[in-house]
């Protein structure tokens, strides 16, 4: 069954620079109608996640700055002036809604790193919880080579799995994937619905049709199979007309790219084929907490075996041995060890910091 936009229940939208910047600078009426349709998602208890480019657009005007490429540090100047200018426009087209916005800067670096990827995870559920709407964007003012996306479309589908969203909307300069470049051949067609991406698909990807975007099809497809191996739809579709999510439930033009599953589903099947680094011991009664779907608390621990990080993952047995299943740890082997036996509550007093209450949250484990 094809997805459909308006019953997302978690919902990343990618932004591409060609959208958000004209000649003028800002579309402010674009991104101002993109509001609307954020708002809206947002009254029907959808929680969004804007992916936007932009902001070295942005800033290469304001420090006047030649069209073409740029050197790294002129790059890195002129994104941190339009992250700047990014974020306020964001932030004045959604309040208007009682939309409240944070802006979240991140590098592929953040989610190679486990420690990293759970921080970043952590901060992004809580922010959800609160009802916020995250901007997010790539680094560029510390981002190197060799720690970036370098397009926003793969950080746009790695922020979708790392939420667990259901769909990833990547607005953009075309309406789809076609079988050619459709300003080349007017033969192309597009597709509808694409449920496996073969290479004979793959191959088919052109190269970018705007002078500001970096992404073309090939990253868009590189983005296609990151969310759907994580459950994660994705769309495509042209997103200059006004209000592109109400455009696309009533029908607009896209190709849809179908999930493997669900998002809870891929992310258990992640962790279940992880390597344990180190084994807790838990108590009956942390056991018949953690069959109710409860997350593993310090109190519940009894014993910590073997050597691991933040982020690390280990294996959960019962008090006889009988391994319950794996989660990614929270704190480190010496940390848990400290933790283990005591409340949530004295986590600070013992560590000499304030700590996250569960050794390993629900999200992150899986049983059986």
């Amino acid at each position: 069954m094809t997805p459909r936009a308006e019953t997302a229940k978690r919902l990343v939208i990618k932004i591409g620079s060609a959208l958000l910047v004209g000649a003028e600078g800002l579309n402010t009426g674009w991104l101002t109608a993109l509001a609307e349709d954020v708002a809206s998602a947002r009254k029907r208890g959808a929680d969004v996640v804007l992916v936007s480019s932009g902001s070295i657009a942005l800033g290469r005007r304001v420090l006047g700055l030649p069209p073409g490429p740029l050197p790294l540090e002129q790059s890195q100047a002129a994104a941190a002036v339009g992250q700047i200018r990014l974020a306020q426009a964001y932030q004045e087209v959604l309040a208007p809604h009682g939309v409240t916005t944070a802006q979240v800067l991140v590098t592929l670096e953040d989610t190679d790193d486990r420690r990293r990827y759970l921080n970043s995870r952590a901060t992004m559920a809580t922010l959800l919880a609160m009802g916020v709407v995250p901007i997010v964007n790539e680094n560029d003012t510390v981002a190197t080579d060799e720690i970036r996306f370098g397009d926003n479309d793969r950080l746009a589908a790695q922020i979708a799995v790392t939420v667990g969203a259901d769909q990833l909307i990547l607005l953009s300069d075309v309406d789809g994937l076609y079988t050619a470049n459709p300003k080349e051949d007017p033969s192309a067609t597009r597709f509808d619905v694409v449920d496996h991406i073969t290479p004979e698909i793959e191959a088919m990807a052109g190269d970018p049709i705007s002078g500001l975007s970096k992404g073309g099809m090939k990253t868009k497809l590189l983005a296609a199979k990151t969310a759907v191996a994580g459950g994660c739809a994705m769309a495509i579709m042209e997103g200059s007309v006004a209000r592109p999510l109400r455009a696309l439930a009533e029908g607009a033009n896209c190709t849809w790219f179908l999930p493997e599953g669900d998002p809870q589903a891929a992310r258990k099947r992640w962790i279940a084929a992880m390597k344990p680094r180190g084994e807790v011991t838990v108590d009956a009664g942390a056991v018949g907490a953690l069959l109710l779907g409860k997350s593993l608390l310090p109190a519940g621990v009894t014993k910590v075996s073997g050597r691991f990080g933040r982020g690390e993952p280990v294996t959960i047995a019962g008090p006889d041995g009988a391994v319950l299943g794996k989660g990614l740890m929270r704190y480190t082997a010496e940390e848990a060890r400290k933790i283990a036996r005591h409340r949530s509550s004295e986590i600070e007093g013992i560590l000499g910091y304030p700590g996250r209450a569960a050794l390993i949250h629900r999200d992150d484990m899986v049983l059986g």
